[in-house]
Parts: structure tokens; sequence; C-alpha cells
């Protein structure tokens, strides 16, 4: 029988409020699976006001965003570029439009792409969902396809 055992390169890719990443982490590791993980900056505040306290402040919203979204661009094209597989949480307390941008990206590029979130999401998260590889509802299931496609293991 053929092993797979290769290593990946995963992008995190989604809501910033909670642990998911860590879970994801820590599982993986324990597991001994050799996945090179990347990510957004998660620190909220940080990843909105990069752009304004890099490059000048900026009166209107729109332009303090848009500087900060730039910046974080820069993160984001090259770790999707870099990876061999995107997974992409939807959390349930903010809508997250930039999550639904990455997708797109990865698909356009080819990417495997693996999509979390409730089922209080599919008919919002369909055009998501049908570019996926793989839809779950948490981490765990996450966890447990990274395993298989890494490993070969159930």
């Amino acid at each position: 029988m053929l092993e797979v055992k290769l290593n990946w390169n995963v992008y995190l890719s989604g809501e910033i409020h909670t642990n998911w990443r860590d879970e994801i982490y820590e599982k993986t590791k324990n597991l001994g699976l050799k996945i090179n993980f990347s990510g957004p900056v998660t620190n909220h505040k940080d990843s909105d006001d990069c752009g304004a306290n890099i490059l000048g402040k900026e009166e209107l919203k729109f332009w303090h965003d848009h500087k900060g979204a730039k910046l974080n661009a820069i993160i984001t094209r090259k770790a999707i570029q870099n990876s061999d597989i995107v997974v992409i949480k939807f959390g349930e307390k903010y809508r997250q439009w930039n999550a639904a941008f990455d997708a797109g990206y990865a698909s356009a590029l080819g990417k495997s792409i693996i999509v979390i979130h409730s089922d209080e999401h599919q008919h919002a998260l369909k055009e998501v969902d049908a570019v996926a590889l793989a839809v779950a509802d948490d981490s765990k299931k996450v966890v447990e396809i990274l395993r298989y496609v890494t490993e070969g293991k159930l």
C-alpha cells in the first residue's frame, strides 16, 4: 500500500475572534502531522489600524480601512499563493466578507479549499461551498481531513 506522507502548507483564513486556529494547530501537532500553517494577522486592532499607523492617519474611515486592507492583502496573497490547502472559517458573530474574498482568490488559483461554517449559513455560503472540496461544521473535522490527506489515515 502506498503511504501518502506529504508535507503541506495550509493557510487558515476567516474569523479572528475565536481560537479555532490554535485548536487545529495543536491537534495536528499532537498527531505529528507535517503541516506548515500560515494565516492573517489575528489581532483585530492591528489588522484594522496597520495602514494608518504605518502610512499616516486618515480623516475618513474609508481611507483608513483602505490602507489597512492593502497591507493585509500583501500577507494574504503571498500566503494563499504558497498554500496547498486553504481552510476558511465563517464564524457566527460577524460576517467575514474578507473570508469570502479569500475563497474566491484561492479558487481562482486552483487551491484546495476546506470551509468551516454552521448549518445556519449554508444558503448564504452556497457559492463558497460549491468551490470547496470539503465543508465541515467544526475544526475537529478539519483536523481529520488534514490527517487523511497528509498521511492517508482515518
